[in-house]
């Protein structure tokens, strides 16, 4: 009997960060022909998180964070790298999910253990910055129908600046797996 997968709904998506960060998780990013499990996620707050682009309340790099929950929010740092992030929260309440990892499934040849490797080998780019996730037909996750055995939780990576939200342990991954970035 073939399992049938579950897209996610915006109803997902449309919750406290960390908990969307978390139960992302093992659940399949397909971008066109690519199909690839969530193994490593961070979450990013509103204004009081000084970790986050939002940190700086909304602006014109940032305002996807401050919109509906279940869109695509890429960013380009170090001149080199997109970032893939997920819009979670309720809409006014900025928040985000940085994937991190990927595993391949499907159609996906590259390295995907890190943030700018996954983008590149997946072929996401700052055009798919603002794609609404539940209603694309090129762009979105589902429930692949698996959950991790064990999850770990860290603080985040690079984020020494801060302050007390260094420590938050908002990075998960999926203990063990081979895709997760090397910190």
């Amino acid at each position: 009997m073939t399992k049938t997968l579950t897209r996610l709904d915006r109803k997902f998506f449309a919750r406290p960060t960390v908990e969307v960060a978390r139960e992302l998780l093992a659940k399949n990013i397909h971008f066109r022909d690519k199909v690839a499990r969530v193994v490593e996620t961070e979450a990013y707050l509103g204004p009081e998180d000084l970790a986050s682009h939002a940190r700086f309340n909304s602006r014109k790099r940032n305002q996807i964070m401050f919109g509906s929950a279940g869109y695509v929010y890429v960013y380009f740092t170090y001149g080199m790298y997109h970032m893939l992030n997920i819009v979670a929260e309720e809409e006014g309440q900025a928040g985000a999910v940085l994937i991190r990892a990927v595993e391949p499934v499907s159609n996906v040849e590259l390295a995907t253990n890190g943030p700018g490797r996954l983008t590149r080998a997946m072929g996401i780019t700052m055009q798919e910055n603002g794609v609404d996730l539940v209603g694309s037909e090129e762009f979105w996750v589902e429930d692949s129908g698996s959950v991790p055995e064990e999850i770990m939780e860290t603080s985040r990576v690079g984020i020494g600046y801060a302050g007390e939200y260094r420590d938050k342990l908002w990075r998960f991954y999926v203990k063990g797996n081979p895709f997760v970035s090397r910190v």
